[in-house]
């Protein structure tokens, strides 16, 4: 019987071939490992092209995510690992992308068509008819991401594959929101899953990392190929906390979830906040959807005011959420993203898919949730100068409103 998620990150061969057998996968911070003779190449000859630590890692990543044995590969962050999938794609050729992005993400996509000759089409990818339209027949990828960030946003991981599989191409998705804990997208049917590491699979805001996960040979040579040549693979410090952070996985994702979901009501029933971005929320379009394909909402949200002077003071008056970029961390953050985590896209996309007006996005982390709800309460009031203790209703199944 196959070992459960939860224990399969916590028990595996720490370090293959070591005599001593450590419970804790030792740090190899080495640069250059000695060779057997002048005529031999060891199993490692240069950190850069492999290290013992990483390679651990690496593989109980490749196991997390179902990929092939020995095609996880661990980058220098998120945006590394992402930036190696586009490596894929040659001149003249078209890559599909959602149009709900990170904003690192579109700065990268965006400089495509000119350095590289790579046409970028953005498309609405819970539209499947608007996907199936934007593949033609010099499209050798489509990226997306499930759930969105930062408008949380499910698409069909599974129809979406289909319909670039019927024209031979290949699908990646961002799996950064949900961890291969609660959503594997290669079981689903996609070709490649990437990682920002740097958020749920470390969880404590110490390191950035990237992981791409393939079950395709041929992709999975590519990928190594890439790793090595261009030098983007993570240090083996970096692998050595990614490792120790990704066996608590679990319990801090079902914790965080837990109060997610009840900040979430509670932001239903505030009378200043217009609409709540929550797939653990009944009332969110993709609610459902999400629920077949992943095993939990995840812990990032957002908000609406229809206001950003209103939504700036509220982010301004948190005490406890501290005001940040990235998420999944055990520590609460808010941010209202057109002006960090998505100041760098590019003024034609904000023109043409502006962000509403007023969007928080918060990342629920492992505090207390009532002192998290006080927060926002006190915070809401301050921003609407109403200094009085006000009641505010938790609302458990009230849809966005």
């Amino acid at each position: 019987m196959s070992p459960k998620p939860k224990t399969r990150l916590i028990q595996f061969n720490s370090c293959p071939g070591d005599p001593y057998a450590p419970v804790s996968t030792p740090l190899y911070q080495t640069a250059t490992f000695a060779q057997p003779s002048a005529a031999e190449l060891g199993p490692y000859d240069y950190t850069r092209s492999g290290n013992p630590t990483r390679a651990v890692l690496e593989s109980v990543l490749a196991d997390l995510e179902g990929a092939a044995s020995a095609s996880a590969f661990a980058f220098s962050s998120g945006m590394a690992a992402i930036t190696a999938v586009t490596r894929l794609v040659n001149a003249g050729k078209r890559i599909v992308a959602g149009d709900d992005l990170y904003g690192g993400t579109y700065r990268l996509l965006g400089q495509l068509p000119e350095e590289r000759g790579v046409e970028v089409v953005y498309v609405d990818t819970t539209d499947l008819g608007a996907v199936d339209a934007a593949i033609d027949s010099r499209t050798r990828l489509v990226l997306l991401e499930s759930p969105t960030n930062p408008l949380l946003k499910v698409s069909d991981i599974e129809s979406i594959g289909a319909l670039a599989h019927r024209r031979g191409v290949p699908l990646a998705v961002d799996n950064s929101l949900m961890s291969p804990y609660l959503q594997k997208p290669l079981e689903l049917g996609a070709d490649i899953v990437v990682e920002s590491a740097t958020k749920a699979l470390s969880g404590h805001s110490d390191l950035t990392a990237g992981v791409v996960a393939t079950r395709d040979p041929d992709i999975a040579d590519r990928l190594r190929w890439l790793q090595n040549a261009e030098g983007g693979g993570l240090a083996p410090f970096e692998s050595w906390l990614l490792l120790r952070s990704a066996k608590t996985l679990a319990v801090r994702l079902e914790a965080q979830q837990l109060n997610a979901r009840r900040v979430a009501e509670y932001l239903c029933g505030c009378p200043l906040i217009q609409r709540v971005y929550y797939p653990g929320l009944e009332g969110h379009p993709g609610h459902e959807l999400n629920g077949r394909q992943a095993g939990g909402p995840g812990v990032l949200m957002s908000f609406t005011t229809g206001s950003d002077q209103l939504s700036e003071k509220i982010v301004n008056a948190t005490r406890i959420f501290k005001i940040a970029v990235s998420f999944g961390s055990i520590t609460s953050v808010i941010s209202q993203p057109a002006r960090l985590s998505h100041a760098s896209v590019p003024a034609l996309i904000r023109d043409e898919r502006p962000l509403p007006e007023g969007l928080v996005r918060l990342s629920v982390g492992l505090e207390d949730v009532d002192d998290l709800i006080d927060d926002l309460a006190q915070a809401i009031r301050t921003a609407a100068g109403r200094y009085e203790e006000v009641d505010q209703p938790l609302a458990p199944d009230l849809a966005p409103n």
